[in-house]
């Protein structure tokens, strides 16, 4: 079998050689590692890649997305045992990826879409891997930016810029005239993020597609932190200021045109209702503007499906549950149709490989030593997130040899 050599930035812009010849003959999918290494150094890890499935994996008694517990105890990833990858790994912790997950997570949207002019932009905030980036632009993703430095990255990912949308209420006027040069959709969110996309579009020459972003003052029933769409949250325009921006648009043509209505309810919907409602809501709003004589193609809805974080077989909506919600909609008003997935496309596809170091107590409580910390995974210390932990290997016979137990945390990180 013939293996490849992938370069694969992290966070920290390390760089991870990805090549293993495993003994057997196995084939395996191929996966994707970064590592939060905090040292200068150039890890290396070996992968063969194949897109055959195993042969000669174990029979699998339990599964969560890619990652399955064999009976003999070991976790896989795909048909690849994570123990295998721990020992090729020069050290950890360290992030392990799914590409084939990542691709069926994808196919399920774009199934979903069929039959509709759309655009999936993925929300680069959900995890940034740059590796990452460039499969699901090969898969014809788009992206969904929130700052300049993801549209950065989005332009080195190779993402087609006339796909990418720029949200946010902070954008500064530098990142602005970098997306107006590259033809980036972009979002407007409030006075001044307006004069600032006008100066944009006057320093560059350019012509700013631009959407409006309202708030639908919809409750998605999602953690305070994460919801977006309600009337006490920072994003977006209250609709009673509406034609106050119709107005200012009208005045600053032909520097912006605008082309759709935007919103974004929160992440990890588990109710598509919420979507439909919001969707209601906005085509009314279309209609509105349109009857003022703007030519409106995009209805943008972000907001992203939850996941089942606790593992415990929660039913949730599919891509397909959400996008029949609003299909007939869309239809109805010959729109082409904008979404922003994040955590849905990528959260089961990564688990975060830790080895204990050691077990303390301080009398009343014992407290297991992981080398991981928050600087990689703070979801669980910023607002409480549950994560879900399993064990790579079966646990030791007895309690003392706890130390050389290794643990892996089954859900993605840098999901927002």
């Amino acid at each position: 079998m013939a293996a490849q050599s992938l370069q694969i930035p992290t966070s920290a812009s390390k760089v991870l050689n990805h090549r293993r010849n495993f003994s057997s003959a196995t084939p395996v999918t191929y996966l994707s590692v970064g590592v939060p290494s905090r040292r200068s150094k150039t890890l290396t890890l070996r992968a063969v890649l194949s897109e055959k499935s195993s042969p000669t994996a174990p029979p699998i008694a339990t599964g969560i997305g890619c990652f399955t517990k064999s009976p003999d105890g070991y976790l896989y990833c795909d048909d690849v045992r994570v123990q295998e990858v721990i020992e090729a790994v020069d050290r950890s912790p360290f992030y392990l990826y799914s590409k084939a997950q990542i691709t069926r997570n994808f196919e399920a949207y774009r199934e979903s879409l069929q039959g509709l002019r759309s655009i999936i932009g993925y929300a680069i905030k959900a995890n940034n891997n740059l590796k990452i980036l460039e499969h699901l632009r090969e898969l014809g993703s788009g992206a969904v930016l929130v700052s300049g430095n993801e549209l950065r990255l989005a332009i080195r990912a190779g993402f087609d810029p006339t796909r990418c949308i720029f949200n946010g209420n902070g954008k500064l006027l530098e990142d602005l005239v970098l997306a107006a040069k590259e033809g980036v959709f972009v979002n407007i969110d409030s006075e001044f993020d307006l004069e600032n996309i006008v100066a944009a579009a006057r320093l560059t020459g350019k012509v700013v597609r631009v959407l409006l972003r309202i708030n639908p003052d919809v409750d998605p029933q999602v953690h305070p932190y994460v919801a977006t769409g309600n009337k006490n949250s920072k994003f977006g325009i209250q609709n009673e200021k509406l034609q106050w921006f119709l107005d200012a648009i009208r005045s600053y043509q032909p520097d912006i045109k605008l082309v759709g209505a935007h919103c974004h309810l929160g992440s990890t919907i588990t109710k598509v209702d919420i979507f439909r409602d919001a969707a209601i809501l906005m085509v009314d709003y279309i209609d509105q503007i349109r009857s003022q004589g703007f030519e409106l193609e995009y209805l943008n809805i972000g907001g992203g499906l939850g996941i089942d974080y606790y593992h415990a077989g929660a039913v949730l909506p599919s891509p397909m549950d959400l996008i029949n919600t609003v299909r007939e909609l869309v239809h109805s008003r010959d729109l082409n149709l904008i979404i922003e997935p994040g955590r849905s496309i990528i959260a089961n596809t990564c688990c975060f490989v830790n080895r204990v170091t050691g077990v303390k107590s301080n009398g009343t409580k014992n407290f297991i030593v992981v080398d991981g910390s928050m600087a990689e995974l703070i979801r669980p210390s910023l607002y409480g997130a549950y994560q879900h932990i399993e064990l790579v290997s079966p646990p030791p016979l007895m309690l003392k040899f706890l130390p050389s137990m290794l643990l892996v945390l089954c859900v993605s990180l840098r999901t927002s």
